[in-house]
């Protein structure tokens, strides 16, 4: 949430008279919070440590009205299984979708969704990166109608 607010802030200084969009996620492995591995190795690494586990992706955020300085923010968390995976198919998806800069090397928007075995959450849109579920009604909650 933290990335989440600091980026609405930092765009709000440039645009006062906006509503404002922030957000950020992270991934929690065994306690450890894991974020973007920034190239194949680490990727790797990362997958091959979520091989056959559960997950918790948590999405940061954050809508701040430039006009009145009233922010709203929010964690949205959402649990995803990995199934059991070999080096070969952790390597295969590694070259087809490079996602390096993607919290805990995965995509589920892509090829990413093969690996799992489940997925369970309030909001979809959250694995994704911008829970729009929330965000509608943070939006409502400034006045514009969505729909």
């Amino acid at each position: 949430m933290r990335l989440a607010v600091e980026k609405a802030v930092h765009v709000a200084k440039n645009h006062p008279d906006s509503i404002i969009i922030g957000s950020d996620q992270s991934l929690e492995c065994d306690g450890e919070i894991l974020g973007k591995p920034g190239n194949y190795e680490k990727a790797k690494q990362q997958l091959t440590n979520m091989s056959g586990k559960s997950l918790i992706f948590y999405t940061g955020l954050c809508v701040l009205n430039g006009m009145t300085n009233k922010l709203q923010k929010d964690v949205i968390p959402y649990r995803v299984s990995f199934r059991g995976l070999n080096e070969t198919e952790i390597e295969r998806y590694l070259k087809k979708e490079e996602p390096y800069q993607c919290a805990g090397s995965f995509m589920s928007e892509k090829l990413g969704v093969s690996l799992l075995s489940k997925m369970e959450g309030s909001d979809p849109s959250a694995l994704v990166g911008l829970p729009l579920i929330r965000l509608s009604q943070m939006l409502r909650n400034e006045g514009i109608n969505v729909p």
